[in-house]
């Protein structure tokens, strides 16, 4: 039988210290990790809360992405894409559909266009020149809106290599946004040539 969330908290707390603090992941001993273990700790494991707060959008007449449905670098009738900007690695970009959609609640058919979208986007990232990888996320718990994120990695930054990527995004300074710019214009032309669309919605 599944854990409550009280019992998930208590099967946690098993494995915590006296303070609630579970020890160091795995992941902060990979060469790849960000942080040094010596000086770093876990922040206590707090209880759990239920009902969980809503996320934002989750009534589509308060949704702020809904409110954005025309912005961005990229437009077919359903989907649009965005660069993100304010980041640390070269282009950061994010691909919504146009309507109030989260991931459970996608039509099939916007789902298919959705895998070969992702696809595309990933290749047309990895042709710059100075991108080694395209890493696409899907996070849920702040947006009701579904918003695809597309994270490039730098070539030769291999220290930037997978999951730890968002945090380094987090500690680099940011990248010039001109270049960026330029990149994502180069991504959104390739996208208008394999998949169609327009620049403008």
């Amino acid at each position: 039988m599944a854990l409550t969330p009280d019992e998930f908290h208590q099967h946690a707390l098993a494995a915590a210290d006296g303070e609630h603090r579970l020890p160091l992941s795995r992941m902060t001993g990979w060469e790849v990790s960000p942080f040094e273990e010596a000086g770093l700790r876990v922040t206590p494991l707090r209880a759990p809360v239920v009902p969980e707060r809503p996320r934002h959008g989750e009534d589509p007449a308060q949704c702020e992405i809904c409110g954005e449905r025309d912005k961005g670098i990229w437009f077919t009738e359903r989907w649009r894409l965005d660069r993100v900007s304010g980041v640390g690695v070269p282009l950061v970009l994010m691909l919504y559909p146009r309507e109030h959609y989260d991931l459970a609640e996608l039509p099939d058919e916007m789902a298919a266009e959705m895998g070969l979208l992702s696809t595309r986007i990933v290749r047309h990232m990895q042709a710059l020149p100075h991108v080694s990888r395209a890493h696409v996320y899907r996070f849920g718990d702040g947006a009701a809106h579904l918003h695809l994120w597309f994270f490039a990695r730098p070539e030769g930054q291999a220290q930037l290599y997978g999951s730890w990527m968002l945090v380094w995004d987090d500690l680099l300074p940011e990248y010039p946004a001109d270049v960026a710019d330029a990149d994502a214009a180069l991504v959104a032309d390739a996208l208008l040539a394999s998949s169609g669309g327009s620049r403008t919605p």
